[in-house]
């Protein structure tokens, strides 16, 4: 089985590679800004952390405005 190594995060005009960890808080900083607008699937979910969490696990794009979105994709470095 593969292990996830980080994630390649593409925001408008800037890519990234990013922990686990920092793309968890960077997705916790943003659903806490937007905490009136949270996308359906997250609405149900009460803490911030496993909003976070599951949209990190169950998704690979956030809608940030009109044709805007952050997207993320696992990298995995070795078997």
């Amino acid at each position: 089985m593969y292990q996830e190594d980080g994630f390649i995060v593409l925001e408008p005009n800037k890519q990234e590679f990013l922990t686990y960890e920092e793309l968890l808080e960077k997705l916790k900083n943003i659903l806490f800004n937007r905490k009136d607008n949270l996308p359906h699937e997250l609405q149900n979910i009460k803490s911030l952390e496993s909003q976070a969490k599951y949209l990190m696990e169950n998704f690979c794009d956030l809608e940030m405005g009109p044709d805007t979105y952050l997207q993320w994709y696992v990298v995995r470095l070795e078997k």
